[in-house]
């Protein structure tokens, strides 16, 4: 009979934070008020046939203006956090230049708000809605993209880094850059894995850039971070080929992004298959297809 668990297994260290999470286009709203500029996921929901029912996230659960009640339900549920991400669009609505202090004015009394009823904010700076100006000169592949990120993460520390000791930098920056220029899965919808490499390497360069531009600012009392969505990957069968598949996939889904963040470089097994051809419509590759990583990764492109 297996032992059972004890009440002190069960138990949740000291200061563990409950909490929900959100984010911005999912729930904000408010997509043209206030001067927010649009955003990727914007101008995809408008392309025929991306999205079910053509939704978009124009209004969604209207955030923007109910924030106040929504804050409160969050102290009546019990919630002792709340991870939210700031729509970089809301902030700076061409991706670079002028910020709108009216955007950030939202984000500055929903903070206010949330330490009011005793719930820490863990704020996410980048949830996929990357500005379209941004995308229109090349997106994630666009290595100008990571330093954009970079002051753009500043302008919101200097508005919100007196209050929120959280900081999130990327959410999930596999998706982004293979659902979203990989498989098109995700705004902004492109089908092309070489281009999805390029993403992947810039949203983590403007991880780290982001990191250092913050910790330069306040050196000590803040955690900086990023949000990855690892995976177990398991061969098969105990075959070489399963074995090897296995492998690419844990290193593109896993290392390719772990392997930087801990260990300040790219694994070399990844990259001596990333560096490798791959054509996106046929998925030939050199020396064999099976090592065209990129249409293995996005599930195949049609």
């Amino acid at each position: 009979m297996p032992a059972q668990p004890d009440d002190e297994h069960l138990r949740f260290p000291d200061g563990f934070l409950w909490g929900a999470a959100t984010a911005a286009y999912q729930v904000e709203g408010g997509a043209a008020e206030d001067g927010r500029g649009p955003s990727i996921w914007d101008t995809f929901c408008r392309l025929p046939g991306r999205v079910r029912n053509g939704d978009t996230g124009d209004v969604a659960s209207d955030h923007y203006h109910h924030w106040a009640r929504d804050v409160e339900m969050m102290g009546e549920l019990g919630l002792r956090s709340y991870r939210f991400s700031v729509a970089w669009p809301r902030v700076q609505p061409d991706g670079s230049g002028a910020v709108n202090e009216r955007g950030l004015d939202f984000y500055r009394g929903l903070v206010d708000a949330l330490l009011a009823a005793g719930i820490a904010p863990v704020l996410t700076l980048y949830h996929w809605d990357l500005p379209q100006p941004l995308e229109d000169v090349g997106g994630w592949p666009n290595r100008d993209t990571a330093y954009r990120f970079a002051d753009y993460a500043a302008h919101v520390y200097g508005a919100l880094g007196d209050r929120v000791m959280y900081w999130m930098t990327i959410n999930e920056p596999w998706c982004s850059a293979f659902m979203g220029y990989g498989n098109g899965l995700h705004a902004p919808g492109f089908r092309d894995p070489q281009r999805a490499v390029v993403a992947a390497h810039h949203l983590l360069l403007a991880h780290g850039l982001a990191v250092d531009s913050l910790r330069a600012v306040h050196p000590g009392g803040r955690v900086f971070g990023i949000v990855l969505n690892p995976a177990p990957v398991r061969a098969a069968s105990s075959s070489a080929e399963d074995v090897d598949a296995a492998r690419r996939m844990d290193g593109v889904l896993n290392r390719l992004f772990l392997d930087p963040v801990l260990k300040g470089g790219y694994p070399e097994d990844v990259i001596a298959v990333t560096s490798r051809t791959c054509d996106p419509v046929t998925r030939a590759s050199s020396p064999r297809p099976s090592t065209c990583w990129a249409s293995t990764i996005t599930g195949g492109l049609p």
